[in-house]
């Protein structure tokens, strides 16, 4: 049986490691004519984690070789780039950075090797004696591989390997490091389309308890141009940034006096965020749900009971000991009560759902809220609105009897693509989020057949289907719809989750057609998944100009003079009383400057009228992209403005 290597193998240098029996491997390993050997591109999911992970390798030796004293974290890579972790005395400064992507720069070009080695725990010990968390690292050996910060990239269940950075004119070993690997074949394959972005502050794995590290962040690419577009998608992002479009447009904030994670909506804000909810509650109703409303707080035994208490302790806020009464004497007369704010509206519609027998006939009940919830987010994860700790979700949860599971789930997604579409957004994918063993209740059986019923679902949708081994809640698998915005971001939106547990934990039952008592299948459905981080995601994906239907202000009314106020105002009095959110600016201002300003605000339609307008019964149309329409006639533009309305138009 012959022996010979990756590189005897593959000679396009777009190859950049191999997949051997199904296990990724350096290109310098050896093989087996027995062995089922794949090559690994670099452009390829991967390949690109290889390249960040040895660009963080690079990103670690460079920082090493201006500060020896640096102590090594941890280097993964991450989604579209990289971080290293260091213990330094002094946070990085811009200066910095510069300095250490000059070192990186001449490590690159040396191309000098990676060399995987295999050591003995004591071995590495020895040879990692300065590198007090990679001795912790070791350790970890065997745990690691479920540890949170991604230590599984020093450290799995099987050998320890470090891998030797050389240099290929003298075969002298220039630096290394703990790792699993693999690694491109040498440096000079990192290219020239990689960049450090930036630092940060981050906890030794992850844990407030730990010392706080230093953090530097990169980015790496095949290929310069694809850095070049990266870096694009960036700067489009950052001018998108829901948090900053927010301010500039008046529509929420976050007030210290409130707290970390609470939003206030402002009444332009309230008006978007109105029409978002009074869209989705006229669907639910075209779409036989029921609406209903339960309360903010709740005795803890409710929890208890849906075992959220057990599962999901963590994540709620502090109990509220209520009802206690003492005497005079401070003895307890009457026992009190913990209640919680709610972190979840489940639990709430199940007692619905119980308060009265139910019939086979009235399934699937389909009961929906916007049911307000907390949940104590730590202040370091909180984002904007897509991460806060007061949250409206558009929450429905659908009952119904074991054979109509599968024709329901499909009911559900096709609700929610038309209803997504609505909204403007129409790029989906799906991801089927399965069980983890160490987090779930129910049988197997269970788990098996309602994962596979969600399978068939959505592999029946036409869509592409991605498997998310593990993904899913305690009480049952998922399948959730990931959509794409204006600048191809991926967002979790929708998700269909079916549970067998809560039934039977509050002892739900239906009346069967044949008499019997049979408990119903629980499928929860959220569709926007919450009212906040849906606003910020619209607000990114429109940057800002929103369609006619969900702009604060519709139109606005822009008179060329003073003198034709009086008959713009009729104009707009006309509109309002169709319902449009029009008004007149009467400002000071020169018509040029009004102009200017309601662009920047991203009002929809601005109407000027001038002597000729005046004259003719007409207005002028002026767009947001600066374009504009003379001479329309004031009942023609009227008509033009509530049909753009009423059809949600996407302008």
């Amino acid at each position: 049986m012959s022996q010979q290597s990756g590189f005897d193998l593959f000679t396009d240098r777009d190859i950049v490691a191999m997949r051997v029996n199904g296990e990724l491997r350096d290109l310098a390993a050896t093989v087996t004519d027995a062995d089922e050997i794949e090559p690994v591109r670099i452009d390829s999911e991967d390949g690109l984690n290889i390249l960040r992970h040895s660009a963080a390798h690079v990103a670690a030796q460079a920082v090493q070789s201006i500060n020896p004293e640096a102590k090594l974290g941890i280097g993964p890579p991450v989604t579209d780039g990289f971080y290293y972790d260091f213990d330094v005395e002094q946070p990085f400064t811009p200066e910095d950075l510069k300095a250490i992507e000059k070192a990186m720069e001449r490590i690159i070009k040396q191309g000098q090797r990676f060399v995987r080695r295999v050591v003995s725990d004591d071995e590495a010990r020895a040879e990692l004696a300065e590198e007090p968390y990679k001795l912790e690292l070791i350790g970890l050996k065997g745990s690691a591989a479920e540890g949170g910060d991604n230590e599984a990239v020093e450290v799995g269940a099987g050998e320890l390997t470090i891998y030797d950075n050389v240099d290929p004119k003298t075969g002298e070993t220039v630096w290394k490091d703990l790792c699993r690997g693999p690694h491109l074949p040498n440096t000079r394959m990192i290219g020239n389309g990689w960049k450090l972005m930036r630092t940060a502050a981050a906890y030794w794995r992850g844990s407030e308890k730990n010392k706080q590290l230093q953090r530097v962040y990169g980015t790496a690419w095949p290929s310069k141009d694809e850095l070049r577009a990266y870096t694009t998608r960036l700067e489009e992002a950052a001018k998108r940034d829901h948090r900053k479009l927010g301010s500039e447009l008046d529509l929420f904030s976050f007030p210290e006096e409130i707290g970390s994670g609470l939003a206030v909506f402002h009444p332009k804000g309230g008006i978007i965020r109105n029409e978002i909810e009074n869209y989705m509650r006229q669907q639910l109703l075209s779409h036989d749900y029921e609406l209903v409303n339960t309360p903010h707080i709740t005795k803890g035994h409710l929890f208890e009971t849906s075992q959220h208490l057990n599962w999901y302790k963590d994540g709620m806020f502090p109990a509220m000991h209520l009802d206690e009464e003492r005497d005079a004497d401070g003895h307890v007369t009457k026992q009190g009560q913990d209640y919680y704010l709610k972190p979840m509206n489940c639990p709430f519609h199940n007692l619905i759902f119980r308060a009265r027998g139910r019939s086979y006939r009235e399934l699937p009940l389909r009961l929906a809220e916007f049911g307000t919830v907390y949940r104590y987010e730590k202040s370091g994860t909180l984002s904007g609105l897509t991460r806060v700790r007061g949250l409206t979700q558009d929450d429905a949860h659908i009952y119904v009897t074991p054979e109509q599971v599968k024709d329901e789930i499909k009911r559900q997604l096709e609700f929610v693509f038309e209803t997504l579409r609505g909204y403007g957004l129409d790029d989906f994918y799906l991801e089927l989020s399965t069980r983890d063993p160490e987090k779930s209740v129910g049988t197997d059986e269970q788990w098996e057949e309602a994962t596979e019923t969600l399978r068939q679902v959505g592999e029946e949708s036409g869509l592409e289907l991605v498997n998310d081994p593990g993904g899913a809640a305690f009480y049952g698998p998922k399948i959730s719809v990931q959509a794409r915005d204006a600048i191809g971001r991926t967002w979790q939106l929708s998700t269909v989750q079916l549970d067998f547990n809560q039934p039977e934990l509050f002892e739900l039952e239906y009346t069967a057609a044949d008499g019997t008592r049979q408990q119903p299948v629980m499928i929860h459905r959220a569709l926007l998944g919450s009212i906040e981080r849906f606003f910020a995601i619209l607000l990114e994906h429109y940057a800002g100009a929103f369609p006619v239907w969900l702009s604060p202000v519709q139109v606005v009314g822009i008179p060329v003079a003073e003198e034709y106020n009086d008959y713009l105002s009729e104009v707009v009095a006309k509109l309002k009383a169709r319902g449009v959110r029009a008004e007149v600016d009467l400002s000071s201002d020169r018509m040029p400057k009004k102009i200017r300003t309601h662009t920047k605000a991203k009002v929809p339609f601005q109407l000027i009228a001038g002597e000729e307008d005046r004259a003719n019964g007409a207005v002028s149309f002026r767009f947001r992209d600066g374009s504009q329409e003379n001479g329309v006639p004031v009942d023609e533009a009227i008509a033009r403005i509530l049909e753009t309305i009423a059809s949600k138009a996407q302008v």
